[in-house]
């Protein structure tokens, strides 16, 4: 009987279903691309979403707005231009642009007829971040707004990240989801096991629940100091202290830590943004609400410690999903063999929700002549 070759039973697996690397970024969601502090008055920033150049401007006066970052004359970006009232004009020609992307004036046309114009974003801040809908504007009016970990609540103080990964988005929903990785982080916390509890399931959503259990090694410092120390039960197992959900609804991830008794104690909210065009490099953003200590100020003391834990956490995670990264590169296709039933189930939804790079993305519309 002719034996297949483990590379070609890959090839053949990978026929039957789409490739997870290869299926981009649904656009029609609201997606954060810079926190609001990084966009002062009077000036402009530019981003990109998935290769497509954004500028974000803000005006003196009135909220921000966001346009396609290139000027339909020379193709000069847009953010390298000046702010002037309402509008924000070219620093090359000084055409001038409004709120809508249309063109309002160009200095040395006199009374012509103005050229086309550009293509203008649904913006909106919250949280101290700054979203745009990049897909069909139209659908902007009705897709849900996500809710942003407790950073309106003030019992909880509200830590920011925003590290940049040179890999698919996908790799870090995966790694997220899948708590059994416990393993890679036992330099900072020690020898524990996670216990799957159950899941739950939608058509854009799913839910894994876990505990952890200690098997060996000290508490971390971070970890006493948040959730409290956990007794040492000389080798017996551990009962549920806190409960871990985390879920992917489509297309941000949330980690919720409760108590015993269902208390939330933590909250994270994590959007991970392709930016290039082929989307291998991914910009993340993050807000961890953590639940204040009754003790006056203690948060502020353990602030620094937390920073500091939380940090050599993700720099792990890091280098182990541009790992993969690398080794998809190297064959071009997902040769991943995933047997943890939650992460199989996790992959449809992204397969699902997502958008196949076969599917081509709609031209960028120009405005039309005022």
């Amino acid at each position: 009987m002719n034996q297949i070759s483990p590379a070609l039973a890959d090839t053949a697996s990978e026929a039957r279903q789409p490739d997870l690397r290869r299926v981009n970024s649904n656009p029609d969601f609201w997606y954060p691309v810079a926190w609001s502090s990084d966009v002062r008055k009077g000036k402009t920033v530019g981003v990109t979403f998935a290769g497509i150049p954004i500028a974000l401007v803000r005006p003196e006066e009135g909220g921000l707005f966001a346009l396609y970052d290139r000027c339909p004359h020379r193709q000069v970006p847009l953010s390298q231009g000046i702010v002037n009232g309402q509008t924000v004009r070219c620093c090359y020609h000084g055409w001038a642009f409004g709120r809508s992307g249309r063109c309002i004036d160009v200095p040395y046309l006199g009374k012509g007829k103005l050229p086309n114009g550009v293509r203008s974003y649904p913006v909106r801040e919250a949280g101290g971040l700054i979203f745009v809908f990049p897909g069909d504007p139209e659908k902007a009016k009705t897709v849900p707004f996500p809710k942003l970990a407790q950073t309106d609540n003030p019992a909880f103080k509200t830590r920011h990240f925003s590290p940049r990964v040179n890999c698919h988005y996908t790799f870090m929903h995966e790694n997220l989801m899948d708590m059994n990785h416990q393993f890679l982080h036992r330099r900072q916390m020690g020898q524990i096991k996670a216990r799957f509890l159950g899941q739950d399931r939608g058509e854009d959503f799913i839910e894994a629940r876990y505990s952890f259990m200690r098997s060996g090694g000290q508490q971390p410092l971070a970890e006493r100091l948040i959730f409290g120390k956990h007794k040492d039960l000389n080798g017996r197992e551990q009962p549920v202290e806190e409960v871990v959900t985390i879920r992917t609804e489509y297309p941000y991830q949330t980690l919720r830590i409760t108590d015993k008794d269902g208390d939330l104690i933590m909250d994270l909210w994590a959007a991970y943004v392709p930016v290039d065009k082929d989307q291998r490099v991914t910009q993340s953003f993050g807000l961890l609400s953590v639940l204040r200590p009754k003790t006056p100020l203690l948060i502020d003391v353990i602030w620094p410690v937390l920073g500091w834990f939380t940090n050599r956490i993700f720099l792990e995670d890091k280098d182990i999903v541009e790992m993969e990264q690398a080794a998809w590169n190297e064959v071009g296709y997902d040769r991943n063999v995933e047997i943890f039933p939650i992460v199989r189930e996790l992959r449809e939804l992204l397969v699902r929700c997502g958008c196949p790079q076969d599917v081509k993305p709609a031209p960028e519309p120009e405005k039309k002549p005022a």
